[in-house]
């Protein structure tokens, strides 16, 4: 994930100003740990294992706490940083807080209403940057953060997660793509910004039509994400950097696997229709959720957290690790499991996916310790 582009130059920072953003980082921070924690624990109640903390409702929330809670508050610090003003930070405030509440004591509906209130703050988030680049790819990171404040909207007024799942899928998807399209603008043709508004555009469609028409408008979803994940993985540099060495192969090869995941799942939408329970349900939501959005943000670590932190997470080999089992072991998951029904297959894949989370930041942490030992 990017930082933006077109930002001031750099001035250095006293050991002041660095301390204070350390902190709020942190702050901020937590509660996405926190969230990606919880959800973990979760995904242990619902394989029907041993659970570090069991709290009744956490099955019932851990799609939103992965996806609006730790993916959610991740982005939007990451906008926040990039805006450079202080009230770009109630966003990931809202969100991160609200993420806490869906798993205290609290009334759910507490934390339903501060997701809402943070993915709107979210999308006011993207007005001045759009001011200040009226640039393609904000324009397709602020309609994903439009489809964040949908799924918010429709959870709090009682409508299930199985249905308002596209909206979550499309708000991570647009928000990579509008990144991607960042990133990599310059290698890239001039109508390609144009291009990706327009397939965006028929994403969103998709997800509105799959839940008012749910056969037909699930069918129109699957054809718009395969044709967006076509379209990015065509354009993406990362086809090119996959040839090179350390950290940029290790990021291509993250992303590539990225696409080939967001295919599945637009193939799964395409060829079978609504996807609401069972296998078809799970195969969809973790091929999104843990094949694209984690292996994009396992790519992206070593620039988001010095943009945000100002610490650095130095590149070493050992990152490959938890990022190849990720992959095996989703594929574990969803081919061993979901599509040929073995229950063990299944349940081992599933472990096997927190393991690979869990030992990435093990990893990711003991680099950024290491890598920053000494004057900041």
């Amino acid at each position: 994930m990017s930082t933006g582009t077109n930002t001031p130059p750099r001035h250095p920072r006293s050991p002041q100003a660095v301390r204070a953003r350390l902190a709020l980082g942190l702050l901020l921070l937590t509660p996405a740990g926190i969230a990606l924690l919880a959800g973990l624990d979760a995904a242990l109640m619902m394989l029907d294992l041993p659970a570090p903390v069991r709290v009744d409702r956490l099955p019932e929330v851990h799609g939103m706490l992965m996806v609006l809670g730790f993916v959610g508050t991740l982005i939007a610090l990451e906008r926040a940083v990039a805006l450079k003003h202080p009230l770009g930070f109630a966003a990931p405030a809202l969100l991160g807080l609200g993420a806490l509440l869906l798993v205290s004591p609290a009334p759910l509906v507490v934390g339903q209403c501060l997701l809402m209130t943070g993915a709107a703050a979210l999308v006011g988030l993207y007005q001045p940057l759009w001011h200040r680049q009226r640039d393609e790819a904000v324009l397709v990171q602020a309609l994903g953060a439009v489809l964040a404040l949908g799924a918010a909207v429709l959870w709090l007024g009682g409508t299930a997660v199985p249905l308002l799942a596209p909206w979550l899928v499309g708000f991570v998807v647009l928000t990579i793509a509008g990144e991607r399209l960042e990133l990599a603008k310059i290698t890239m043709a001039p109508s390609a910004g144009s291009r990706l508004v327009l397939l965006a555009s028929g994403l969103t469609a998709g997800v509105m039509a799959a839940l008012l028409w749910p056969r037909p408008g699930t069918a129109l979803l699957g054809a718009a994400l395969l044709l967006l994940t076509g379209w990015l993985a065509a354009h993406d540099v990362a086809r090119r950097m996959i040839h090179t060495s350390g950290l940029t192969r290790y990021m291509a090869g993250c992303m590539l696997a990225g696409y080939f995941w967001l295919g599945v799942a637009g193939a799964i939408w395409l060829l079978g229709g609504p996807a609401l329970e069972g296998v078809r349900y799970d195969a969809v939501l973790h091929a999104v959720f843990l094949g694209f959005a984690l292996s994009m943000i396992m790519a992206h670590a070593p620039v988001i957290l010095p943009a945000v932190l100002r610490r650095r997470l130095p590149y070493h080999p050992a990152l490959i690790a938890p990022a190849a089992l990720l992959h095996l072991s989703l594929a574990l998951r969803l081919w061993g499991g979901d599509a040929l029904g073995s229950h063990a297959a299944w349940v081992t894949g599933g472990v096997l996916n927190v393991v690979a989370v869990l030992s990435f930041l093990a990893v990711a942490a003991g680099s950024t310790i290491r890598g920053n030992r000494g004057p900041s």
